[in-house]
């Protein structure tokens, strides 16, 4: 009888060790908890400013990418932008480190549906001031970009991949 229990206790312990495996297997598949995410940013590369503007406006367009995992719609509320000198290149009036804090931008689509992802589309105001253009050496100045965004979902932050440089005379 002894043989037996070995086997009973041998097939025991695979039985247990199958369902350990096929749990963990379960949960390892599983998408975990749906979320709304901001999975990525850009903003346009460049912008000529205009010889002789003088704090002359002019929009910076983004695009960020929504993932909606939830089991209902995400609404968009607001989405703020702020803009951090990251680099000059000549002269420029700021220094490195300046921020900008451009405050509400427009955007579009205001909902994300349930199961699905959607570009958001934003326009963020800003504005140049440079010399007349007369064969001189330009500068410029590269800006990242970090968007904040206030859904249904909760508050995100994301900042753009790209920089967004300003040239000027």
């Amino acid at each position: 009888m002894v043989a037996a229990e070995r086997i009973s206790s041998a097939a025991m312990l695979r039985l247990l060790a199958t369902l350990i495996a096929a749990g963990c297997l379960a949960a390892c598949s599983s998408g975990g908890t749906p979320t709304f995410a901001l999975t990525a940013a850009s903003v346009d590369p460049t912008y000529w400013c205009p010889g002789g503007a003088n704090n002359a406006p002019y929009d910076v367009h983004a695009t960020i990418a929504a993932r909606n995992g939830t089991g209902k719609p995400v609404t968009i509320r607001s989405v703020t932008a702020l803009m951090t000198l990251a680099s000059i290149h000549g002269s420029w009036l700021e220094r490195v480190g300046d921020q900008y804090d451009a405050g509400s931008v427009s955007f579009s689509p205001a909902t994300v549906a349930s199961g699905s992802s959607a570009k958001l589309k934003l326009t963020i105001p800003s504005a140049c001031t440079s010399g007349k253009y007369a064969g001189q050496g330009s500068s410029s100045a590269d800006y990242s970009v970090t968007m904040h965004v206030v859904t249904s979902a909760g508050k995100f932050s994301i900042t753009a991949a790209n920089k967004h440089q300003i040239l000027a005379a």
